[in-house]
């Protein structure tokens, strides 16, 4: 099908059911005003926060009006990504984003007017009884005082806001909405309109022209807008930058840290061990060289089949079989949460006009996880449904186990129950596999899966690292200076076996994950961390099941590498990555056996 459907055309079964967060626009409505009023009643609190009482319901009133607040702007929000054309949505995404910055202003005296007594009153107040609940919470604010301002100093910035989000809102836009690309041949030679949604798919062609085209449309199209992107994108540094100085950290990285309790060279430590370990992605580069036949490898070639004639096409229904089969190792308790969200509409499954591009799982603590996809009927789109079901079922279990103010975990574990889900549908699809070309088919969408997990997400890591150094130290971040930094991590990451073409250098315009700062390391991090539990449960069983299990009830209750030391994963080593590159040594090994 060449022509996108509209939302109104797709089958109420393939979207997800968003009656299940607010039954209708009224109902939205009702809630609004509920908390427009609550924001209001805050203020009551003001200059009472010294006596455990006090605070204790203040606390509370806070988590309820958290909890009301999530909700209507991931729902909100979901609406607008079903059509981001739709005026109706774009505007109730903007209200309840303008409500979210109320309520941060409305909530804005907590932290400073507590963290203004003494530090033994604030003692004292740790060890009160009254306040058991809010113990780990407490601890934390101390934690945090020395980066917490004053009072009027707190709400200016609160104020500021909307401004804050003004990078990322307008790369959204720009990136889904308004950045239109041309039309290019597919397979069959006819001319369909380059999406995102498509790009992997032409990328994936046999026909080198088809991917060759495809590849330069996409750059060409974000090279037009390359004063644009590199405005907006230098716009976040400097608003990092901003955040960073005002709060006093050393700099922005160690700020983005902080949050997590991430200590910095759990950073350092990824970009270290994976620099050491290039020469495997080189020789991975070389074989993939070898097998395509190619004079000279390029960029375009990096998602290109390496087995002839064969293509897995696995449609929607068969890629929820096989995903439920290879997650039998986690038990019937996992598997029945997992049937839920099949049977109840948790997932909005098929691409289709101004849809949102990408893939998530999102939601509000009181309401089951949300979906989104943007399914073709391929191996990605089924590892990326089991990746997605993943993180759904975390929150359903932390939310289950966890009180509000614990359930929500950090981002830096958020990849870990993702990538672990892909690991077991790996492991079951290799187990079933009897052709040697289905076999050579899955270790390289295996290894292609560390190439982009660890190699290429660790590389975005270093871009990020490398751009705000430069800016930190009075910089000017151009179109000229970004494109170079990108092409020439490009080179070293690549190797001698890949024809970096010049085209790559404006990749770094594209990726959405730049405007959320300091977040993709953990993707590298997660996936080492989530190859250990994979080994642990296939060889242990049981104990490793219960351990990971707690692990996904444990919710925000501790911090990150804490939670993840118990389950018997430390991240605070370089050997999970370590693990993870000698499970990337063996892939080759076979593949190269194979080839």
């Amino acid at each position: 099908m060449n022509q996108v459907p509209v939302r109104s055309e797709v089958p109420a079964e393939n979207t997800w059911k968003l009656e299940d967060l607010f039954p209708n626009q009224q109902a939205w409505d009702d809630e609004y005003a509920k908390v427009k009023q609550q924001l209001g009643e805050m203020a009551k609190y003001q200059g009472k926060l010294n006596e455990a009482n006090a605070i204790k319901d203040c606390f509370a009133k806070e988590d309820e009006l958290s909890i009301h607040t999530e909700r209507l702007y991931v729902y909100a929000n979901m609406k607008h990504h079903e059509d981001t054309t739709n005026p109706t949505y774009q505007a109730l995404s903007d209200k309840s984003r303008r409500l979210s910055v109320e309520a941060n202003e409305a909530l804005s005296f907590i932290s400073p007017e507590i963290l203004s007594l003494s530090d033994e009153q604030l003692q004292k107040l740790v060890a009160d009884p009254a306040l058991a609940f809010y113990k780990r919470t407490l601890e934390e604010m101390i934690r945090q005082k020395p980066h917490v301002l004053s009072k009027s100093e707190e709400s200016l910035l609160a104020q500021a806001g909307n401004v804050s989000q003004a990078p990322g809102t307008i790369f959204g836009m720009l990136n889904n909405a308004d950045l239109k690309f041309p039309k290019v041949k597919n397979d069959q030679g006819e001319e369909v309109e380059l999406t995102h949604g498509r790009y992997i798919q032409f990328l994936e062609s046999r026909n080198r022209e088809v991917r060759e085209n495809a590849f330069h449309a996409m750059y060409s199209t974000y090279a037009k807008y390359k004063n644009t992107l590199a405005s907006t994108l230098s716009a976040n540094v400097s608003k990092n930058i901003f955040y960073s100085n005002v709060r006093h950290y050393p700099s922005v990285l160690e700020m983005s840290l902080y949050g997590d309790n991430i200590p910095k060279e759990v950073y350092t430590n990824l970009i270290d061990t994976i620099h050491e370990s290039l020469p495997l992605l080189h020789r991975y580069m070389k074989l993939r060289k070898k097998l395509l036949k190619v004079d000279e490898l390029h960029m375009y070639d990096l998602f290109a089949p390496l087995v002839d004639e064969y293509k897995m096409d696995i449609t929607y229904d068969e890629a929820r079989q096989k995903v439920k089969e290879s997650l039998k190792p986690l038990g019937e308790d996992y598997l029945h949460i997992l049937q839920d969200g099949f049977d109840h509409r948790w997932i909005d499954v098929y691409e289709n006009q101004n849809k949102r591009s990408g893939a998530y799982s999102w939601g509000a603590y009181g309401t089951h996880p949300y979906v989104l996809l943007n399914h073709k009927d391929n191996l990605n789109s089924m590892f990326t449904l089991t990746h997605e079901m993943g993180h759904a079922i975390h929150s359903y279990l932390s939310d289950a186990n966890q009180e509000y103010r614990y359930a929500q975990y950090t981002i830096f574990l958020a990849e870990v129950a993702s990538t672990l889900n892909e690991a077991l549908l790996m492991d079951y699809m290799l187990k079933h596999s009897t052709d040697p070309k289905a076999k050579m088919y899955l270790l390289t969408y295996y290894a292609d899966q560390f190439r982009t997990t660890v190699f290429r997400q660790t590389m975005f890591a270093e871009f990020e690292k490398i751009i705000h150094e430069k800016a930190e130290a009075g910089e000017s971040l151009t179109p000229e200076s970004l494109s170079k930094i990108y092409y020439d991590l490009n080179l070293q990451y690549h190797g001698k076996d890949m024809k970096v073409d010049q085209e790559i250098e404006m990749e770094w315009a594209r990726i959405p994950h730049f405007y959320t700062s300091f977040y993709v390391y953990k993707y590298a991090t997660g996936f080492s961390a989530a190859t250990s539990f994979a080994k642990q449960i296939l060889d242990e069983g049981q104990p490793a099941v219960d351990r990971y299990l707690g692990f996904l009830k444990s919710g925000g209750s501790d911090y990150s590498i804490n939670i993840l030391q118990r389950a018997g994963v430390d991240m605070s080593s370089p050997e999970p990555i370590k693990q993870a590159m000698s499970v990337f040594k063996g892939l080759i090994e076979q593949m190269e056996a194979l080839s």
